[in-house]
């Protein structure tokens, strides 16, 4: 199962029933919510974003922290508490009706801050907010009616913290994606036109049509495979067996990531990397700070893709990314680059790091967040990644 169908399913699931109603009297869960802020400083393996390298905790969330009695008032704190972190790569492992969407499996408008403005860089293919017309350059100018610089701004004063930079246009991309039982209503502007208000449904409730795993096509002398968010699913690897199964000796090979924001799992994109491969060869970089933080003795290794056997296919491979590649899309990227692909196109999500499940003691609720650093074989850090212009036409 992918993350996004997993966190739809979870999603439905919490709608339908309440949380831990048999076991509430036994948990303390006021003891689990106080725990995610030494859990995360222990673990997060990005600390150094923040000042002091602990997780920046609030006192309004830790006077609520005291407060929670029960597992649906817990899955809310833990929600609130990650969000501290300005982190699209920190989730919960179950969600609420009203849940902001995940972003960005479940988002369709990277916005950036702008000076004092919010900008549209990049608008998802296929989506609702591309159906409405909206374009890179146009300015988010109201959420729900709010000025944006306002919206944000109470985003982060309901945290008890404040925004400021990047958090900021994190913040502003939360918004716009919006939250998961409603509609969101979004303002745009665009130069010499009036302001657009906007009502677009979220992503939980305009699914895209079913995909197949991957989909491949012949434009020209290109011979390209698309994957249609499916790198945690388990059919894509014989899918992408099949489609390779078709090109034609002679064609460019073109490997489109732009739509793999969910992220999904090595095993998948090692199959894919093995193909274009003769002999063992490194392609990602691993570190994991927490353990250097709790024995002083740092630990790192680097991960190699294999061969297989009878599928290796030679000749030009280009990699097409953007910001809806994300995770293990990102990964993928990097490994190509690694083995001499070109990997052109938008910048990627930058998502941070390799997530782990972590089990709060008493409960059992799984707060995922990147316990990992990830980088490329030569050292750049996965978020910072940079392809290499989009050279020929899509």
């Amino acid at each position: 199962m992918t993350l996004r169908a997993f966190l739809f399913t979870m999603a439905a699931l919490m709608a339908a029933q309440p949380l831990g109603a048999a076991a509430a009297e036994a948990v303390d869960y006021a003891a689990d919510a106080r725990s995610i802020e030494a859990l995360i400083s222990a673990n997060y393996a990005y600390l150094d974003r923040f000042a002091g390298g602990r997780m920046p905790m609030t006192e309004r969330l830790r006077a609520e922290a005291g407060r929670v009695d029960s597992q649906r008032e817990l899955l809310r704190f833990a929600e609130r508490a990650l969000t501290l972190l300005a982190d699209h790569h920190a989730i919960t492992g179950a969600s609420l009706k009203d849940s902001w969407a995940v972003f960005p499996s479940y988002g369709d408008l990277w916005i950036e801050r702008d000076a004092a403005a919010y900008r549209v860089t990049a608008v998802r293919e296929g989506s609702p907010a591309a159906s409405a017309g909206v374009t890179p350059g146009d300015r988010l100018l109201a959420v729900e009616g709010k000025p944006a610089a306002q919206a944000v701004a109470d985003f982060w004063a309901d945290l008890g913290a404040r925004g400021g930079g990047e958090r900021d246009a994190f913040a502003a991309r939360v918004l716009a994606a919006g939250r998961r039982d409603r509609p969101r209503l979004l303002t745009f502007g665009r130069a010499g036109q009036p302001a657009r208000e906007l009502t677009l449904p979220n992503l939980y409730a305009a699914p895209r049509g079913q995909l197949p795993p991957v989909t491949s096509s012949t434009v020209g002398r290109e011979y390209r495979i698309r994957f249609n968010d499916s790198l945690g699913d388990d059919a894509t690897i014989a899918a992408f067996d099949a489609a390779m199964g078709k090109a034609r000796a002679g064609q460019r090979l073109v490997i489109d990531l732009t739509d793999t924001p969910s992220g999904g799992n090595t095993s998948i994109a090692r199959a894919v990397l093995g193909c274009f491969v003769r002999r063992p060869t490194f392609y990602q970089v691993h570190n994991l700070p927490a353990e250097e933080r709790s024995t002083g003795i740092g630990r790192q290794w680097v991960e190699q893709v294999l061969p297989r056997k009878g599928r290796y296919r030679a000749g030009p491979v280009v990699v097409r990314v953007g910001r809806w590649t994300g995770s293990m899309g990102e990964g993928l990227a990097i490994g190509f680059d690694a083995i001499g692909a070109r990997v052109e196109g938008e910048r990627m999500a930058g998502l941070l790091g390799a997530i782990y499940d972590h089990r709060l003691e008493q409960s059992g609720l799984i707060i995922k967040f990147p316990t990992e650093r990830l980088s490329a074989t030569d050292g750049t850090p996965r978020e910072k990644f940079v392809p290499e212009p989009l050279a020929s036409p899509r």
